[in-house]
């Protein structure tokens, strides 16, 4: 199989759809900071009709994907190399595993650890009454286990197939070729998905961003650092965490997420070490079982849950959906493009059953043992009279938690610096993967593109703390759900366009079939080279009339460069000398593109007509 063409490290922006989320993401910026309460009333209105209309699509979604997921892993298309058949994964398991973890993850399991299963207890889940065990545990493994990394895995696995097994631009809507074509996924309808991939992401990641805000202000309190922060120091806690991701961005994958993520697994683990030690343990080590045990006991009763299922002694179920489940999957999704791409990249290399079953599973488990212990050690805290819960506040919870046990300020300082180094992976996977795709596919984005989404998203999640003030965790759950509620059609689009491909892999083909493909996939490269090779015309254009227009002095006259030498009142000038060899200098580089696409064309059809291996046939 070809391998991949080589990354174009100088794509331009696109600055149609850069120009639309940037007008999008500023439009509710300036509406948020001129009137936070319409605002807020929009926020709350637009998620009513989301919910009672179209909260039935979430649940139901929800659970398509789980089994999607699991089925594609199982199936024929498992063995499926996401490369070229003899490559090796680019990072170690260990590192892969806690890279996609801390990006995915980590920022939330903070936040709830000991909340969400310390207010199912108490306030009991749908069709449950308060005081339940494994209800409440059951409905916490329901959001945090299967059903987000299976979105993950979906939309990761559609990335990492068409860019290291076809050579396709690591672009989402470049995963739709299979459905829509070269032509549609370059067209309007790809900008579309890609638009909506970007404010899909822009808005989960500020969710995440005034989640952690709230949460480390919270550990300030607690800790005596600053009594009763407010909302200016939330600002400037979203200010210092922008910069610190910003600067992670900067330093690659290889180095500063890498670096990070093993950072975060570590110090989590011990945290977590410390909580099972000195707390309850025999009652958190009791809880996995029971509460792995009630999530498959009560899966499909949970997977069916609606806004006219029974409600819980204090809720509606359509009131307890919206801050929950529903809540919860458009989170998953608004995460999704982001964290998708972000494991597909590091993912290059392993089989789709290995990707499949180690996203799904891996990361779920870690996240059992998590609640467990934290939420374990907070039930029991509650039963015994010793309550956390306090005011009801989530970004509270963990810091009373702590508290109770010995060396609290300490533990509460090392919560603190998780929670910004966990924000600083995910906001910088974030980053990363908006530059690439508002440039084309570029996998090493323009700074300056890193910094215009990196202030977005911190203006975001601003006006979200302001708008929402005392309900500002309620506002941030509102805007993430509608703004993440069109990529759910997307996704689901996405696993047909997905099969259709993993249908036509090489790997099943017959020898017929094979050279059909591989033609499709020669003429797909040539049209692509072909466009590279016109921005690359249209680049030397532009260079030429800058040269020109500074060698004459007028900035609106565009003069063809004259050889050394040459008759004309302009020749032998320092500027025409230097757009001269400029010109040439393009040329070249021009005659090299094109014989590069020319070279790629034809291995791409040689590997076409060439016999397909015996093993590789498919028995008919």
């Amino acid at each position: 199989m070809p391998p991949p063409p080589a990354d174009d490290a100088d794509a331009p922006v696109d600055w149609i759809i850069t120009g639309v989320v940037a007008v999008v993401t500023l439009a509710i910026v300036v509406w948020g900071l001129l009137a936070p309460d319409n605002f807020a009333s929009f926020a709350t209105n637009a998620l009513d009709f989301v919910v009672t209309d179209f909260g039935w699509l979430f649940v139901v979604a929800g659970t398509v994907f789980v089994f999607f997921a699991l089925a594609v892993a199982f199936s024929r298309f498992g063995r499926i190399k996401l490369g070229q058949n003899n490559e090796q994964p680019e990072f170690h398991t260990l590192s892969w595993i806690a890279m996609m973890f801390a990006a995915g993850m980590g920022i939330g399991l903070m936040f709830y650890g000991v909340a969400e299963p310390l207010n199912f207890f108490r306030g009991g889940v749908p069709g449950h009454g308060d005081h339940e065990v494994e209800s409440a545990f059951a409905s916490t493994l329901f959001h945090w286990t299967l059903h987000p990394w299976s979105i993950y895995a979906i939309v990761g696995l559609s990335i990492a197939y068409g860019t290291f097994r076809l050579g396709r631009k690591q672009l989402l809507s470049s995963a739709f070729i299979p459905l829509i074509g070269v032509k549609g996924a370059e067209g309007p309808v790809g900008k579309i998905v890609d638009i909506l991939a970007i404010i899909a992401t822009v808005f989960g990641t500020a969710a995440s961003l005034g989640l952690g805000a709230l949460q480390i202000g919270s550990g300030l309190d607690s800790t005596g650092i600053v009594h009763n922060p407010g909302t200016p120091v939330l600002l400037g806690v979203i200010v210092v965490l922008g910069v610190a991701y910003l600067a992670s961005a900067a330093s690659g994958v290889g180095k500063g997420i890498q670096w990070l993520s093993n950072f975060n697994m570590v110090l989590a683990g011990l945290l977590a070490l410390f909580v099972l030690v000195v707390g309850p343990t025999v009652v958190s080590l009791n809880t996995i079982p029971t509460a792995v045990g009630s999530y498959f006991d009560q899966f499909f009763e949970m997977a069916g849950r609606t806004a006219d299922s029974d409600g819980t002694p204090t809720k509606t179920a359509a009131e307890w959906l919206s801050g929950n489940t529903i809540f919860y999957w458009a989170w998953w999704i608004s995460w999704s493009p982001f964290v998708g791409m972000f494991v597909a990249r590091i993912s290059r290399g392993r089989t789709i059953r290995e990707f499949i079953l180690v996203v799904l599973l891996v990361p779920s488990a870690v996240t059992v043992v998590w609640f467990s212990v934290f939420g374990g050690s907070a039930v029991e805290a509650e039963k015994a009279g010793h309550s956390v819960f306090g005011d009801g506040n989530a970004e509270k919870q963990l810091f009373s938690l702590l508290d109770s046990f010995p060396a609290g300020t300490v533990t509460s300082v090392i919560a603190m610096i998780l929670l910004a180094t966990f924000f600083i992976t995910s906001a910088d996977s974030a980053s990363t993967v908006m530059g690439t795709m508002s440039q084309n596919g570029r996998l090493i984005a323009d700074r300056r593109v890193t910094v215009l989404w990196g202030a977005l998203t911190g203006l975001i999640a601003a006006v979200l703390l302001i708008s929402g003030k005392d309900e500002a965790l309620t506002n941030l759950q509102n805007v993430t759900i509608i703004a993440a509620s069109p990529f759910v059609v997307i996704i689901i689009a996405l696993m047909v366009s997905l099969v259709k491909g993993l249908s036509n892999d090489p790997m099943y083909l017959d020898e017929k079939e094979q050279r059909r493909f591989g033609l499709r996939l020669a003429r797909e490269r040539r049209l692509q080279a072909e466009d590279d090779a016109r921005e690359q015309r249209r680049r030397q254009r532009d260079e030429r009339r800058r040269h020109a227009a500074g060698g004459s002095g007028d900035v609106d006259m565009v003069v063809s460069p004259l050889p050394v030498g040459a008759s004309g009142g302009e020749a032998g000038h320092p500027a025409v000398e230097e757009a001269v060899e400029a010109a040439a200098a393009s040329a070249e580089a021009a005659a090299t593109s094109a014989e590069e696409a020319r070279t790629s064309a034809e291995q791409a059809q040689q590997w076409a007509e060439r016999p397909a291996r015996r093993g590789f046939l498919r028995r008919r």
